[in-house]
């Protein structure tokens, strides 16, 4: 995806392209499912802008939030109707119920406090968290196994948040987390 990104040529790219941009469609549609009208949504972990993108493109109002603001030029580069701020998934600056759905990429493998990260969450979720993990099997894709989460450990951190369902959904190389405040 980063040459999708960064190299023009789009055309040369054929089936990682095509893949990567499949798992990303279902990501959203599974994220925005029955909430129509959803209107805002905030991408924690925004990172280059790859599922804000598809947010927007979908008709959403989109707010970005990473912890590296490197990343943020290239976010605002592909999403220039989104806003996008430095700040941590621990501590959101924004008040509470600000958005429709609260997305969270591939980032809690990464925070140093995931129940703290599903509180702000929480907290700043009008009607849904979607949470976008790598699977605890050891393969070519996502972070060396001793970084990654746990199911338990997620369910756990989940109910503890104040969380009163979670729907757990199985990609091809991801695992997709919809939880309902």
């Amino acid at each position: 995806m980063h040459e999708r990104r960064f190299n023009r040529d789009i055309e040369r790219l054929r089936d990682p392209e095509r893949v990567a941009r499949m798992e990303v469609e279902r990501v959203v549609d599974l994220t925005l499912e029955k909430l129509d009208p959803v209107h805002n949504l905030l991408d924690v972990g925004t990172g280059s802008g790859l599922f804000a993108e598809q947010f927007a493109a979908r008709g959403l109002s989109v707010t970005g939030l990473d912890a590296n603001p490197a990343m943020l030029p290239a976010a605002e580069q592909f999403v220039p109707t989104g806003s996008f701020q430095e700040g941590t998934a621990e501590a959101l600056p924004f008040p509470d119920g600000s958005f429709d759905v609260v997305f969270m990429g591939l980032l809690l493998h990464e925070t140093d406090d995931v129940q703290a990260a599903l509180r702000e969450a929480h907290r700043v979720a009008r009607r849904r968290v979607g949470i976008l993990e790598w699977p605890e099997a050891v393969g070519e894709f996502g972070p060396p196994a001793e970084h990654r989460l746990r199911t338990q450990v997620v369910e756990e951190s989940t109910h503890q948040a104040g969380f009163t369902r979670m729907e757990m959904i199985h990609l091809k190389h991801l695992i997709f987390y919809r939880l309902t405040p």
